[in-house]
């Protein structure tokens, strides 16, 4: 009997499995040209290698230049001239409010169809893919675009909308985004969103940004709990050009701010502010992990093999049959848990982590102090992983919008002249994606472990003594070691088969 029940559920697994086994994101079977433990070895190599470049050959006098950051005004370039006389940002906030809304039209009256609907691939790979990486490149263009902030301010002018009627309170800090950020990652892993769920959410996330507006004043609510103006504000800190735009300061108006910088030199100018947004930090590499490792076999494996003989079928059923309608359930509530958890393990390690660095270098600031500082030199791990994960996507489905832009609607319109255009399927080559990946993720680290080492040296209040440099350097292996586990554990991730 227990044989039989053993090869039940090794049935019902195997239904469950039965998509196409693939490397991840692959979309078809790939073997590595080599051991997956080759390729993890080779990338901490590179990472000790970068650490030791940090370390003694660059000379330690350029790390105190982040007091002195170079920068170069681009205010008055003949670039943003033209810009200016041709009006290109209003028409980039026209176009920004006119996508919402038609996203919002497409789903609620459009085909029903994820592939040809507008709105999926408009919201989900050009603007939270695309957007993203353009926001790494060119600057927090989001702060001057965003539709939910200029549907607020046309609201404003006709019944005096932004008038702050509670006073933020800052213990809330970024704990609403980071809320926002979870739900909206938990629908679109779980949710099986579809054109019309999409709309409605995008009405529900119009109708809160309303609410939260009315309550608390859009100077507060787009710093602290817009969840996209967040995401795409530390994306931003990346970017070579510092953009910051206009705005009103009491009576005065604040003119924009155009800056040339050096890459990456954004997230050594400052701090996080608070743990909310170190955890908001540590949720956008915990989410897109748990996004690829939730769709292997081992992970489904191991909870509806191993946890199901273990003890589950104690609480379900002996019968696997019988069980399977409990076990989904619970495996709803498994995946959710750990999702939310995720950000809180990386909190743990990354705490374990800048603890022991702490008691080698002898530093005075708490161990909350000096995760703040190291906080933004994640985010080149977490754009990278994101781009690693998500990038075939832009391939295969993101140029779809140049023929789903004349029929949004799916109902055989040809508004542009481009319906029939890219209708061919597009796979990307299979090695050409891994090495892709894997050249990203060990890029990311590098850079983060660099920028990491450029804190230490250049933060004069960790109470050290810098010209002590094998201090300095021993306090930083920990976060070597770090680097090197999120390396492996990211490359390991994207080489499981999925189903």
């Amino acid at each position: 009997m227990r044989r039989s029940h053993l090869m039940a559920m090794a049935w019902i697994c195997a239904l469950l499995l039965s998509a196409p086994v693939s490397a991840h994101s692959f979309g078809m079977v790939y073997s590595l040209p080599l051991p997956f433990h080759l390729y993890a070895w080779g990338a901490a190599a590179a990472l000790v290698c970068s650490f030791v470049v940090a370390a003694f050959v660059i000379p330690h006098s350029q790390s105190h230049d982040v007091a002195r950051p170079w920068t170069k005004d681009l205010s008055n370039s003949k670039l943003l001239f033209f810009a200016r006389r041709w009006r290109i940002l209003r028409q980039l906030q026209l176009l920004s409010v006119a996508g919402l809304l038609l996203c919002i039209a497409t789903g609620l009256f459009g085909n029903k169809s994820p592939y040809g609907n507008f709105n999926m691939t408009f919201f989900w790979i050009v603007v939270m893919l695309g957007f993203s990486y353009l926001s790494a490149l060119f600057g927090n263009l989001y702060a001057a675009i965003n539709p939910f902030m200029l549907l607020c301010r046309l609201i404003d002018k006709l019944v005096s909308f932004d008038r702050p009627r509670r006073r933020y309170d800052p213990r809330l800090a970024y704990w609403p985004a980071l809320l926002l950020y979870f739900i909206f990652i938990w629908i679109e892993l779980f949710a099986g969103s579809s054109p019309h769920f999409l709309s409605i959410m995008l009405l529900c996330y119009t109708l809160i940004t309303f609410i939260g507006v009315a309550l608390f004043g859009s100077q507060a609510w787009f710093r602290y709990c817009d969840f996209f103006s967040v995401f795409f504000r530390l994306l931003a800190l990346m970017s070579p050009i510092k953009y910051i735009p206009a705005a009103r300061v009491g009576q005065t108006r604040r003119a924009s701010i155009i800056e040339l910088r050096r890459p990456f030199s954004g997230l050594l100018e400052q701090s996080a502010e608070h743990v909310s947004l170190l955890v908001f930090i540590l949720f956008m590499l915990s989410s897109t992990a748990f996004d690829g490792l939730h769709e292997t076999i081992i992970w489904k494996q191991f909870f509806w093999l191993d946890l199901y003989h273990g003890f589950l079928q104690y609480y379900t059923s002996e019968n696997p049959f019988l069980a399977y309608a409990a076990m989904s359930d619970l495996y709803r509530y498994w995946q959710g848990t750990w999702l939310l958890l995720s950000p809180f393990i990386y909190l743990a390690i990354l705490f374990a982590v800048i603890g022991l660095s702490k008691v080698l270098m002898r530093s005075t600031l708490s161990v909350k102090t000096l995760a703040l500082k190291m906080a933004y030199s994640l985010l080149p791990i977490a754009l990278v992983y994101h781009i690693a994960h998500y990038y075939t996507l832009i391939e295969t489905q993101g140029i779809k919008i140049i023929s789903l832009v004349s029929d949004p609607f799916g109902c055989g319109q040809n508004w542009f002249g481009t319906a029939k255009w890219l209708q061919r399927v597009f796979i990307p080559d299979v090695s050409i994606t891994w090495h892709v990946q894997l050249g990203l993720i060990v890029v990311g680290h590098i850079i983060s472990v660099y920028l990491a080492h450029k804190v230490v040296f250049a933060d004069a209040n960790t109470n050290i003594d810098t010209n002590n440099v094998a201090k300095v350097n021993l306090s930083q292996l920990p976060m070597l070691f770090l680097m090197i586990g999120f390396t492996a554990s990211g490359l390991w991730i994207l080489s499981q088969p999925v189903g």
